[in-house]
């Protein structure tokens, strides 16, 4: 009969892992604690934006519990009117001529509600115009994200 010595390597490189892994238990409770209480949201530092299509740009925006306001540019290279800008649920008709290179500021709402100050704010923008020389009506589409002042 034939004995084996007993080797503690095994047991060296068992309790090695077993202290890694626990570690690594931890280290990952701590992010999902961090992730369930909001703390690596990323919306947190994403910036605020306001994007329409290549040609109107959102210069500046604001967004207020019942109204937003939105500077718009026109650099179509025509002339344009604006019949009307929904964002969100605030929607409001107008007849402003934008001509080519400037600017307009265009107050949407009056009675929506954005939510409450210091909230995140993200919709989508819909602008209705029409083209002065070719009297098309068109649709512009984009999106803003901000915070509710």
């Amino acid at each position: 009969m034939r004995v084996f010595p007993i080797s503690n390597k095994a047991q060296a490189a068992m309790e090695f892992l077993m202290t890694y892994g626990w570690a690594i238990l931890v280290v990952l409770a701590a992010i999902a604690a961090l992730a369930y209480f909001g703390v690596l949201s990323p919306e947190k530092f994403l910036p605020e934006k306001c994007i329409l299509q290549p040609g109107i740009a959102c210069v500046s925006h604001k967004v207020e519990p019942t109204k937003v306001t939105l500077v718009i540019s026109n650099g179509l290279g025509r002339t344009i009117t604006v019949t009307s800008i929904s964002v969100g649920v605030c929607s409001s008709t107008f007849t402003d001529q934008l001509s080519s290179g400037t600017d307009h500021t265009f107050v949407i709402g009056g009675s929506c509600s954005n939510g409450a100050a210091k909230e995140k704010f993200k919709a989508d923008i819909t602008m209705g115009y029409t083209e002065k020389d070719t009297n098309l009506t068109k649709t512009a589409y984009g999106n803003i994200n901000s915070k509710v002042e």
